[in-house]
């Protein structure tokens, strides 16, 4: 589940949220496990939050994880050996309509590096609890 993980501009790798205080967080370094304050003015942003620019609708990023971990097999994916065009290429095998124009190498980038420390953390379900909550009362009417 992606809920509570953050991004922090500035620093590398992703984080779990532990704690939410008065004008700072407590956050916990995946794959390290150190744990660290996080100020106001430092720009958080949560996994659940984004999404992918499609030809339609923007995708969230729980589905796009989801999909990026069928074609990859649950196993992390080797962005080094990928050149530009076949970055492009196995992304297109993930999420078919990507906005071409709008989603940038560096972007499928940070998506397929996020990935990698999501599973090297132990974490393979991308699940979002609100979308899975939307999901559910779509279903049952």
């Amino acid at each position: 589940m992606i809920t509570g993980i953050l991004s922090i501009s500035g620093r590398p790798g992703l984080y779990k949220l532990i704690q939410s205080g008065r004008g700072s967080l407590i956050v916990e370094q995946l794959g390290t496990g150190k744990r660290l304050p996080v100020q106001q003015r430092d720009r958080v942003i949560s996994l659940s939050d984004v999404a992918m620019y499609t030809e339609g609708d923007d995708v969230p990023l729980s589905r796009v994880l989801d999909s990026l971990s069928k074609v990859a097999e649950g196993k992390e994916v080797d962005i080094k050996t990928l050149e530009d065009g076949d970055l492009r290429d196995f992304f297109g095998k993930v999420l078919p309509d990507f906005d071409r124009e709008r989603v940038h190498l560096s972007d499928i980038r940070k998506l397929l590096s996020w990935y990698n420390l999501l599973i090297a953390a132990g974490i393979t379900d991308f699940s979002d609890s609100e979308e899975d909550e939307e999901v559910a009362e779509d279903a049952a009417e």
